[in-house]
């Protein structure tokens, strides 16, 4: 195993928290427990448990509109307290496990010569020691946990019985003796609901013989065990025979099973994976270490580049059905923070921020097929609280319903309009690089674009349309509620999804309209502080100790404010950015912190911010991360965003710029970054050390772009497929 596209433990991990990962978007392995007690957790996109939210549908208020948005013109800073139907706070369907795959063998001696790992460039995760090897890996090509055990006795069974499992589930278990070996079966039903999910387990065995230990199997005698597992979400019962039957398929004949399977598996994966790779000229001995130790030094080269290659491989095996939760696709308790939701007013965005430059249309794919699936909910919210046609997203989704049911007085997400542009960003981004325009991105932005022509009806006495009401994901203004007017974000949605829908669009009389409504709404504010107002509207005051930065959005993720083409604006966001607080020290705060350090050319904030994840204890040893300081709360946020962050410190790009070394920490003199996309159609690899630099363009299309370095500014003329080596000399 290459040191930097894995990791490895020299000690079992007793906490799940710690358990290696494999996954492929659909099912997800968590591999923990000591070498006589392993368990694989397994999990399942689909597993969200009824509480209510199913039946939730969005509030019916858009007869009261027209007077809220009286009312808050009016200068009522407490208006949208009321706009609600006094529904109680209602979460989405909790993300939870499956249940876990028991592996028991006799104690014996203190097990000597351990070593776990997992390989980033295969999924397989291992768990090694005198006697014994226990290896798993999710299949992309086949969609099974495959997992093998070397070991020549060993009890089997499937266990629901995790952390925070509700009372009242409903659970059959089954084990039958079977040609190969044995079948195990466990169905669980939710209380009070037909909705179930069914595991189903088959077991071959290589040498040796099986017996029924209900409710599992003991092996005896092996020479070798396979497992197969799938899990079904249904409702009422469920036949397992033609799922038996499709397990028993994978078996070939003649051929080594796992190695059959793992070199399907491996050539999707292994091709996704590696086509970014980040060198930091770390220390070879450092690359060497375990994870735990490599944690422990939080400056070292070497760590960076390992959680880089962690982040791009726990964010590809976390998408496929879905892109990834707020716990990617892996938890090891029914009690996931935030019921483990797809949370779209900032986690979403921000785990799979790096997929269009970092090569990954998996995770792009998993992303637009979500949307695709819930657009006519959203259009749902846009009928029942605005009372217009087109589209509204809403802040959270369990990935069932799109509809918006979880607001409350202090979250009024409901009033969030700007979720619809947030979360079609990443697919624009992802056409500009391939050069194609993807259909569903086109219709979508055309919704998001009506529902903008009905909704922005109100204008202020110069002329400008108000975005009314307004909301900034998740704070406040320090003189007024929540609902507001002309938050920055609603400002910058509103521009970009109007002039992004026409663009797509450009010969309908639509585009017109779209431009022309664009051209109406106001400008940024730049406030006393002589920062960019959270809020454009006059005597609203900024709250700035908050974790949440969407009043940047025109920084990052849009181009609408760079140092390039809107310097002033551009301070103002540097101002709003050395204002901002920190608030709970939220993982996701500080990696946003630097993303729009990154954007603003301000390596130091970028390194600072960087500094707080890596110092502030947010990894496990599976190198997945926390929502806090001190491992607290499992959470793929930090995890899935860091890779984005280290792209854009070396490499940003529009469909018309390149910039190059924009905010690279001082810290990181040499290095090199192989295989990133740009917006403008050309794949690139940068090399530097503390004397110059190179990239390498290879364009799949003829354009010409503007190159931005640290020497200067020029035009830059690119041939589709013609590589171009630009030395870039001292930096």
């Amino acid at each position: 195993m290459n040191l930097v596209h894995g990791t490895w433990e020299p000690r079992p991990a007793g906490r799940w928290e710690d358990g290696f990962l494999s996954g492929n978007g659909h099912h997800g392995a968590l591999m923990f427990g000591d070498p006589n007690d392993e368990r694989i957790v397994v999990t399942h996109h689909t597993l969200v448990r009824p509480n209510g939210g199913e039946q939730a549908r969005p509030p019916q208020l858009a007869a009261e509109l027209p007077a809220l948005q009286d009312r808050l013109l009016a200068g009522d800073l407490y208006a949208a307290e009321g706009f609600t139907d006094g529904r109680d706070l209602q979460w989405v369907q909790p993300f939870h496990p499956a249940f876990r795959i028991r592996l028991r063998t006799a104690p014996g001696e203190e097990p000597r010569r351990y070593r776990r790992s997992v390989d980033f460039t295969t999924g397989v995760a291992e768990a090694v020691c005198e006697g014994r090897c226990s290896r798993v890996f999710v299949s992309r090509a086949d969609d099974v946990i495959v997992q093998q055990i070397t070991a020549p006795d060993v009890d089997i069974a499937l266990d629901h019985r995790l952390p925070s499992a509700p009372t009242g589930l409903a659970v059959g278990d089954g084990a039958v003796l079977t040609a190969e070996g044995a079948l195990l079966t466990l169905r669980v039903r939710y209380p009070g609901t037909d909705t179930a999910y069914t595991g189903v387990t088959l077991v071959a065995i290589t040498g040796g013989r099986a017996t029924l230990t209900p409710p599992g199997v003991r092996v005896t005698g092996a020479e070798s065990v396979l497992l197969l597992t799938r899990v079904l979400r249904h409702t009422g019962e469920l036949d397992a025979t033609p799922h038996t039957r499709a397990l028993r398929a994978l078996l070939p004949d003649g051929e080594d099973p796992y190695t059959t399977l793992l070199d399907r598996h491996t050539a999707l994966h292994r091709t996704a994976y590696e086509r970014v790779t980040l060198d930091l000229d770390a220390d070879p001995a450092e690359r060497a270490l375990p994870g735990s130790e490599l944690l422990a030094r939080p400056d070292s080269p070497a760590l960076l580049e390992r959680l880089f290659a962690a982040g791009r491989y726990h964010l590809l095996s976390a998408s496929g059905l879905f892109p990834p939760r707020l716990t990617g696709l892996w938890t090891g308790a029914w009690n996931t923070a935030w019921s483990g939701a797809f949370t779209n007013d900032a986690n979403l965005n921000l785990q799979t921020a790096s997929a269009a430059a970092a090569a990954l249309p998996e995770v792009t794919e998993a992303h637009a097929s979500l949307i695709e699936r819930q657009l006519p909910d959203w259009a749902e919210n846009a009928r029942a609280v605005f009372g217009a046609r087109g589209v509204v997203a809403p802040a959270h989704t369990d990935g069932e319903s799109g509809l918006t049911y979880h607001f409350s007085r202090e979250y009024p997400l409901h009033l969030w309009t700007a979720g619809a542009d947030w979360l079609l960003k990443p697919l624009v981004d992802h056409d500009e690089t391939r050069g194609e325009r993807d259909p569903r991105t086109a219709h979508a932005l055309a919704q998001v674009a009506l529902f903008y022509e009905d909704f922005l009806t109100r204008t202020e006495k110069d002329g400008n349309l108000v975005v009314v009401p307004s909301y900034s994901p998740e704070n406040r203004p320090a003189n007024a509620s929540w609902g507001a007017v002309n938050a920055a974000m609603d400002l910058s949605a509103a521009r970009h999804a109007l002039l992004t829908a026409a663009a797509y669009h450009p010969q309908t009389p639509e585009a017109d309209r779209w431009r022309a409504l664009a051209d109406r709404l106001p400008p940024h504010r730049v406030n006393a502080d002589g920062a960019l107002a959270e809020w454009a509207w006059p005597g609203l005051d900024d709250t700035y100790d908050h974790r949440h930065l969407s009043h940047l959005y025109g920084v990052w993720p849009l181009d609408e404010i760079s140092p390039y083409d809107t310097p002033d604006l551009a301070a103002a966001a540097h101002r709003a950015l050395e204002l901002r607080g920190a608030e709970n020290d939220s993982a996701h705060g500080h990696l946003h912190h630097a993303l729009v350090a990154a954007r603003l050319r301000d390596g130091e904030r970028v390194a600072h911010a960087l500094g707080q994840v890596l110092k502030g204890d947010f990894f496990h040893t599976s190198l997945m991360s926390a929502h806090y300081p001190n491992r607290d709360v499992y959470n793929a946020d930090a995890a899935h965003t860091l890779p984005a962050v280290l792209i854009e410190t070396l490499v940003q790009s529009t469909p018309d710029r390149l910039v190059l070394l924009p905010a690279l920490p001082t810290a990181y003199p040499k290095g090199q970054l192989l295989g990133v996309r740009t917006r403008f159609g050309a794949e690139l690899d940068l090399t530097w050390n503390p004397h110059e630099a190179t990239a390498v363009l290879r364009p799949t299309r003829t354009h010409r772009v503007e190159l931005r370095t640290f020497s200067g500014t020029r035009p830059l003329d690119l041939v589709a497929g013609e590589d171009h080596v630009l030395p870039l000399g001292a930096w």
